[in-house]
């Protein structure tokens, strides 16, 4: 998604396209330890082939995980039924209900969240839904439905106060029929009651915030803060409340560099599994390997803790120790003992030459970060040394990053004209970003996207597409067309992300529920292993490397005419 983050409420800091709030498979990038980004998901726990036919059947699939905890899975279903079902209300409601419940587990197993919550005061955290409110008054892309916002700051509290870790860290000792004694009263005081400005949801969460704590004792900064997450759930998948280290992890991937393990995970019920080592990383030095399972943090068992708090147990300061327990292909168990330091994320990988013979480039973009330019051009010079004759750029998994990135990629191929425009209901938000560079590279372009190439890599996609620049190989691209700004919270830290702009390609189209149609259709879009023949595990690439052979004797040929026309 794009995002613009704010150091004050008038100022535009820096424009982001990072992509999947809900969608991603559950990787926490393991920044401080790991990253626990908003933008992925748990893996969904369902047979890839068994694709419900309905909305109901969704809806019926998604129930039975919500009924055994597992909101994480049934909020990655539901946005995947939503890009087949995109205006049913019941899909809709069933992920935002999702999500809340999701959103609290991550908050409650977050120890910058707790230590926030705990440090907090009334007053305090009052000012924190007031700003996050008068944020979102002002930079939201659409008007805010307050009464839909206090109307769920209400169900996000309801949520909370039935969940153990919820009741356990808030109010242990009151009883079931406390709790339903004090929301009924609550219901009963608010029904009828108009909500239609900024200021009337603020005085809702306030009178609910002073009579539970009046009744059964709930702390007042407790309930605010689910009232602060519940009002930004309700806007849409893409904004969220970040704690402190959230915001930090943010910055970090921003920069392209984070204090950690070197690792990306996915979570499982009883186990962490390790999806990404990056190299030179303190788990790659310590021949950690993709597809092991940590199975234990400093002794502790992840079934025991549970897998989001296990993977918060990996953050730390640099320089200091965890010892995880990883399990290899099943078989025996190791500890290894691993110092977090400074780790830098590549966003360019596997530059190489893909066919000796044609001589077609290969570049692997995985995110667009401030470093991305200054390594695609390396990149780019590399190959071109190499005898480079046709260019491959694979951004299939890429969930998007910086704007600005995307830009300045796609315009070292596009020579002139519009690369894409943003447009909110704020004016500072409407921006079109134009071809800068004359001399581009002129080389045969293929672009190879798949349904997780989400927002900046939907920008670099569709500015090559338009511009009629390149080939679009692979399958529809994710439809991330939205633009996100993170805003710091002055009262207590960390922040807020919240949609303010839509963005559109070169001739206008949204992105949005769309996505980018390839040119050349190929479903079997898997990432190249480069142990594999590239023939066998990867049909996008291979499509891909013959439509780069074509377009570079197409385009030879012209040259020769036009060399035979100017004698």
């Amino acid at each position: 998604m794009d995002i613009l983050h704010r150091t004050k409420p008038s100022k535009r800091w820096l424009l982001l396209a990072f992509s999947l709030l809900v969608f991603q498979p559950s990787t926490l990038t393991a920044q401080t330890g790991v990253v626990t980004n908003e933008f992925s998901q748990p893996a969904i726990a369902v047979t890839p082939n068994a694709k419900p036919d309905s909305a109901q059947q969704f809806v019926e699939q998604g129930k039975r995980l919500e009924s055994t905890g597992s909101w994480g899975d049934a909020l990655s279903l539901y946005q995947k039924a939503i890009k087949s079902f995109p205006n049913n209300d019941k899909l809709i409601e069933r992920r935002t209900i999702a999500r809340i419940h999701y959103d609290l587990q991550r908050r409650y197993s977050d120890n910058s969240f707790r230590k926030t919550l705990q440090a907090s005061n009334r007053t305090e955290s009052l000012n924190v839904y007031s700003e996050v409110l008068l944020k979102v008054q002002s930079y939201y892309v659409d008007q805010p439905d307050w009464a839909r916002l206090a109307s769920f700051g209400l169900h996000s509290l309801e949520v909370a106060i039935r969940s153990p870790e919820f009741r356990q860290t808030n109010i242990p000792k009151v009883s079931d029929s406390e709790i339903q004694n004090a929301i009924g009263k609550i219901r009963s005081s608010l029904d009828g009651q108009t909500v239609s400005s900024r200021h009337d949801a603020y005085v809702v969460a306030s009178s609910v915030a002073n009579t539970m704590n009046r009744m059964i004792g709930l702390p007042v900064r407790s309930t605010i803060y689910e009232f602060t997450n519940g009002a930004i759930a309700a806007l849409d998948p893409y904004s969220s409340y970040m704690s402190d280290s959230q915001y930090g992890e943010a910055m970090s991937q921003i920069e392209g560099n984070f204090v950690g393990l070197g690792v990306e995970l996915r979570t499982h019920d009883d186990h962490l599994e390790i999806v990404n080592v990056i190299p030179g990383g303190p788990a790659h030095n310590a021949n950690v390997a993709e597809e092991d399972q940590i199975i234990a943090v400093d002794g502790r068992d992840v079934e025991d803790e549970g897998s989001e708090k296990a993977a918060d147990m990996l953050r730390g300061v640099e320089g200091s120790f965890v010892s995880i327990t990883v399990q290899r292909d099943g078989m025996k168990t190791q500890s290894v003992r691993l110092q977090r330091r400074r780790v830098d994320i590549p966003s360019v990988e596997d530059v190489k030459i893909v066919d000796a013979q044609k001589k077609v480039g290969y570049i692997r973009l995985t995110n667009f970060q401030k470093k991305t330019i200054r390594d695609f051009d390396s990149a780019l010079w590399k190959l071109h040394a190499q005898g480079m004759q046709s260019l491959i750029v694979d951004v299939r998994g890429n969930p998007g990053g910086l704007l600005s990135a995307s830009v300045d990629v796609a315009n070292r191929f596009v020579s002139s004209g519009v690369i894409v425009s943003t447009r909110g209901r704020n004016p500072i938000e409407d921006y079109t970003h134009r071809a800068e560079i004359a001399n581009t590279w002129r080389v045969p372009l293929v672009v190879l996207i798949d349904e997780n190439s989400a927002s900046a890599s939907e920008i670099f996609a569709a500015a090559i597409r338009d511009h009629q620049r390149g080939t679009i190989v692979g399958h529809q691209s994710f439809g991330k067309g939205s633009v996100q700004g993170i805003f710091p919270l002055n009262v207590t830290g960390g922040g807020v992300r919240l949609t303010t702009a839509k963005f559109y390609s070169p001739h206008g189209k949204p992105i949005s529920e769309v996505g980018v149609t390839p040119d050349v259709e190929v479903q079997m879009t898997a990432r190249v292993n480069e142990s594999k023949p590239i023939d066998k595990t990867d049909p996008a690439l291979r499509v891909g490397i013959r439509v780069a052979s074509q377009a570079l004797a197409t385009h030879q040929r012209q040259m020769q005419k036009r060399a035979v026309a100017g004698r």
